[in-house]
């Protein structure tokens, strides 16, 4: 069997033209462009750069992108100060504050500054909470991203078993909420499982979200299973750096009946994802329905 390849860039890249069409429909009928405001502390090169594409593709579909970079020793005083601008201001919809943080911030203390109704990451407690009881959230994006090519690939979720390997606040507990909340039966493990190899193999759809590079590999996967692989891991090999995710892509190939690859799979999903929350909280903002297709 060679598994079928969920190829995320070209889903996400179509989701970012409904986007688009949606922010031109909003600006044309309501004289409305929804606003994207960045807050980047310190200088992680990482965070530089998925600041970077974050703003060109806001840019690209049509939004207004506004970025805030501050210098590492920036206090809690003046970050939550420019928070509190960027929550009153009207023209702004979304805040992203790009995460990690500098040691001596509190991410926490931070996140639960922004505005649940901008909150486009979904990491704020409420949000966390209104995602757990079913209610309107704002959904974090990377597992927005997975759910939404789960659906486009399987259709219906009902009644799949699905196991995700991770437990984060960011990825793998909201990740399992998703899909209880489409009729999965779901387990979350996480690197501390005892058996883990036993529980992957049950699994209809496998999301491995644990952060260690190739940690799964192929004989842990259910053959026909949907595998979605959402770890960037770069390793060096062959004495090259390389990209690789949390899955072993060459040996679960041959056993899943389909799989994102490392990159091009969960990736893109993020970005696309957050371009449709912060549309998403625009209508809100000006009590227009939610655009179909781009939320839950």
């Amino acid at each position: 069997m060679t598994a079928q390849i969920i190829d995320g860039k070209a889903f996400a890249a179509q989701m970012r033209s409904r986007v688009a069409g949606h922010v031109v429909r909003l600006n044309e009928e309501h004289g409305i462009t929804p606003g994207l405001a960045v807050v980047l502390v310190g200088d992680d090169p990482a965070s530089e750069v998925y600041v970077r594409n974050k703003g060109r593709h806001t840019i690209q579909a049509g939004m207004s992108s506004l970025e805030y970079k501050l210098p590492t020793e920036t206090s809690h005083a003046d970050l939550l100060a420019l928070i509190e601008r960027l929550n009153s201001d009207p023209e702004i919809h979304g805040i992203l504050v790009q995460l990690p943080l500098p040691e001596h911030l509190n991410a926490d203390l931070v996140i639960n500054a922004i505005d649940p109704a901008k909150d486009v990451d979904g990491f704020h407690i409420s949000n966390v909470g209104f995602l757990a009881t079913g209610q309107n959230a704002m959904v974090p994006c990377t597992p927005l991203g997975c759910l939404m090519l789960l659906r486009g690939h399987l259709g219906d979720l009902a009644g799949l078993e699905a196991v995700v390997v991770g437990r984060s606040n960011i990825v793998g507990k909201p990740m399992a909420q998703l899909l209880l909340c489409d009729s999965c039966t779901v387990t979350i493990a996480h690197s501390l499982t005892r058996d883990l190899a036993s529980i992957c193999r049950r699994a209809d759809i496998l999301v491995a979200a644990v952060g260690r590079p190739e940690m799964i590999p192929g004989d842990w996967i259910k053959p026909g299973a949907t595998v979605i692989d959402v770890g960037i891991n770069r390793i060096a090999r062959d004495g090259k750096q390389q990209l690789v995710g949390d899955v072993d892509f060459s040996s679960a190939a041959g056993i899943a009946g389909a799989i994102t690859p490392v990159p091009g799979g969960v990736g893109p999903m993020t970005i696309a994802c957050l371009l449709a929350n912060t549309v998403t909280a625009c209508c809100r903002a000006h009590g227009l329905p939610a655009p179909k297709g781009l939320t839950l």
